[in-house]
C-alpha cells in the first residue's frame, strides 16, 4: 500500500479567544480525491489554508510525502501543493501577465503554445491570452486562475469552492478539467458544496465547529 501524501495528526489552530480547528486527523492516499464539507464557518477552508502553508497549526503534526510539512522550502512545497482560491486573484494587466508567472518562477522559457492549450481546456478562446484581466467575468476569472495553477501540473490541487457562483457551462468546463486530472492520478483535496464533485469524490470528510465529525 502507497505511504499517505498527507497524514495529519491531532491538528489544531487557535486565535484568540477562538478555536478553529481541533484534533484534525485523517490520511490521503496519492490520487485521492477527497471533499471536505460542513456548515459555513465550521473550518473547511481554514483547513485547506493549512494544507496550503497559508496558515500555521498551533498543534499537531502535518506529515507530507513522509516528511514534515515544516521542514519543506514554502516555495518549493507551494510548487507541489498549490491551492486555488474561492475568489480568483489575477495579478498584472492580461491574461498573458497571468499564465506567464509560472514559467518565470521555475526560470523557464514562456511557451504561448502551453498557455493556449491551457485555456482551450477550460473552452477559452485562444485570443483570450492579451485580453486585459479587467475585461474578464467572474467564471472567465476562475478558469483562468485555475489553469495558472495547472501550466506546470502539481503533485496535490486544493480547490477552495472554486465552482460557486459560476454558471452551469463554465461549471461543466472546471468539473470536466478536475476529472481528468484525477483521472491522471492527481490527488485532490476540495471544500465543496457542489454536488457534482462530491459525487466524483472517493470520500467525504465533515467538519463541524472546527472538528472533524464524519468520514465517508
Amino acid at each position: 500500500m502507497a505511504e499517505p501524501i498527507f497524514t495529519l495528526h491531532n491538528v489544531g489552530v487557535d486565535v484568540p479567544e477562538r478555536t478553529l480547528l481541533a484534533d484534525i486527523s485523517f490520511t490521503v492516499a496519492p490520487g485521492e480525491f477527497v471533499t471536505i464539507g460542513g456548515p459555513s464557518g465550521s473550518g473547511k477552508s481554514t483547513l485547506l489554508r493549512v494544507l496550503a502553508t497559508l496558515l500555521t497549526p498551533t498543534s499537531g503534526t502535518i506529515m507530507y510525502n513522509g516528511q514534515p510539512q515544516a521542514s519543506y522550502e514554502k516555495t518549493a512545497y507551494r510548487r507541489e501543493v498549490s491551492y486555488c482560491y474561492q475568489q480568483p486573484s489575477l495579478f498584472g494587466e492580461t491574461v498573458w501577465d497571468n499564465l506567464a508567472f509560472p514559467f518565470q518562477i521555475r526560470h523557464a522559457d514562456i511557451s504561448e503554445e502551453r498557455m493556449t492549450q491551457a485555456l482551450a481546456s477550460v473552452q477559452l478562446p485562444a485570443a483570450m491570452l492579451h485580453q486585459p484581466i479587467t475585461d474578464l467575468s467572474g467564471g472567465e476569472k476562475q478558469r483562468v486562475a485555475l489553469i495558472r495553477n495547472l501550466l506546470f501540473t502539481p503533485k496535490v490541487l486544493l480547490l477552495d469552492e472554486i465552482t460557486t457562483g459560476l454558471d452551469a457551462v463554465t461549471k461543466e468546463a472546471v468539473h470536466d478539467v478536475i476529472a481528468n486530472l484525477n483521472r491522471q492520478g492527481l490527488t485532490m483535496i476540495a471544500v465543496t458544496h457542489d454536488e457534482v464533485e462530491l459525487a466524483a469524490a472517493d470520500r467525504l470528510l465533515t467538519i463541524e465547529d472546527g472538528r472533524l465529525a464524519v468520514t465517508v
